[in-house]
């Protein structure tokens, strides 16, 4: 399933910040707690309505936002 299938924006939940489907679990919380060190297991031990699939597409996402993004170099 692609990651626009899992993931979620709309304003009337957590503001509009994009979240895994059908949960209030922000992209931006498991990306965090995955570059503070936590495993898949964990996320999914403190998260029971996460699946390892959800942790994917949040990193799918991720990374297709950074893809899109304008990078304006500002010479020194």
């Amino acid at each position: 399933m692609a990651d626009k299938d899992r993931i979620e924006i709309n304003p009337k939940i957590m503001g509009g910040k994009p979240v895994i489907r059908g949960t209030r679990v922000p992209v931006e919380l498991i990306l965090r707690r995955l570059a503070e060190g936590a495993t898949d297991e964990l996320l999914l031990d403190a998260y029971p309505t996460l699946t390892k699939e959800d942790i994917r597409a949040a990193l799918a996402y991720a990374a297709g936002s950074i893809a899109h993004e304008e990078v304006h170099a500002v010479e020194k």
